[in-house]
């Protein structure tokens, strides 16, 4: 499976990847998944993606051999919007050649793929492509996008990010909702690939690859496991069966009786007598000789 993110705030773009394609007993194949096409001064452009893993080499193939009725391909056509198009097209061309086949087999093409950065002349920008090769963007109002294991990763991210956050923030928000994916899903792992653009700066200078002996990472699962048991430990208990709203922390109160959807018992089923309540002192619970 994979787990990929990406974020768009006012500083520039932020791209995870986790790189395991299938996992099982004896069986874990690890793939890279996110692709950066470079013309240091005029473009980056950065693919994530998701899905069957012949299909989405066989994409990002095509994307480079793909051109548009301008005569444009990714290397030069203007706008990031076109960018978008050229790897929708890439997907569909894929699609016509290869899909009717692969049902003969059994396989779905399913693939969704992660496409954002920054061509001269225009802002950053971030979309999620689909199978069709339709897109949406992301805006203000939504900053992220996900694909793969995505409802793990995802709380993190909805509570921090805002487009007035910076991109270290974005970077290690990512990190923690990558942490959150690879704890609960065995089908994500390591190592991850990690690429921080600046906008304006037309050049990838902030990329990582992180492995199980990367120290920030590891600092990043430690700390932020102890700091939620810490949180949790620090929120109060519930109050069950308050006498009035008014205390602290209230769960129910008297004045409300609620009940259960309860499922009544067949006529002969008898509730069993209950047995006389055996009071014990401590004393006695740690001492066998001083029990009746």
């Amino acid at each position: 499976m994979t787990y990929c993110v990406a974020m768009r705030v006012n500083a520039g773009l932020v791209f995870l990847s986790d790189s395991r394609t299938n996992a099982g007993v004896d069986q874990i194949g690890t793939f890279r998944k996110m692709n950066v096409f470079e013309n240091a001064g005029d473009r980056v452009l950065v693919l994530m993606t998701s899905g069957n893993l012949s299909i989405t080499q066989a994409i990002r193939q095509a994307i480079a051999e793909v051109v548009t009725p301008q005569g444009k391909s990714i290397w030069d056509v203007e706008s990031m919007y076109e960018a978008a198009q050229v790897v929708g097209e890439a997907i569909r061309r894929v699609h016509v050649r290869d899909a009717a086949a692969l049902q003969d087999f059994g396989i779905d093409f399913n693939v969704r793929m992660i496409f954002g950065g920054q061509i001269k002349g225009g802002c950053p920008r971030l979309f999620q492509i689909y199978s069709a090769g339709n897109f949406i963007e992301a805006h203000d109002e939504n900053t992220y996008f996900q694909i793969g294991e995505a409802k793990y990763g995802k709380p993190i991210i909805d509570r921090v990010i805002t487009p007035e956050s910076t991109l270290d923030e974005a970077a290690k928000c990512a990190l923690i909702s990558m942490d959150s994916t690879l704890r609960s899903n065995i089908s994500v792992g390591l190592p991850l690939d990690l690429l921080v653009y600046k906008a304006d700066s037309f050049s990838v200078t902030r990329f990582v690859t992180i492995d199980e002996r990367n120290q920030y990472f590891q600092m990043i699962r430690n700390s932020w496991g102890n700091q939620l048991k810490s949180v949790f430990e620090g929120i109060s208990d519930p109050v069950w069966d308050a006498p009035t709203e008014a205390t602290l922390n209230v769960l129910s109160t008297r004045q409300v009786q609620n009940q259960p959807v309860r499922m009544a018992p067949p006529a002969d089923v008898k509730a069993p007598a209950s047995p006389p309540a055996q009071v014990q002192t401590l004393a006695q619970q740690n001492d066998p000789s001083r029990q009746h």
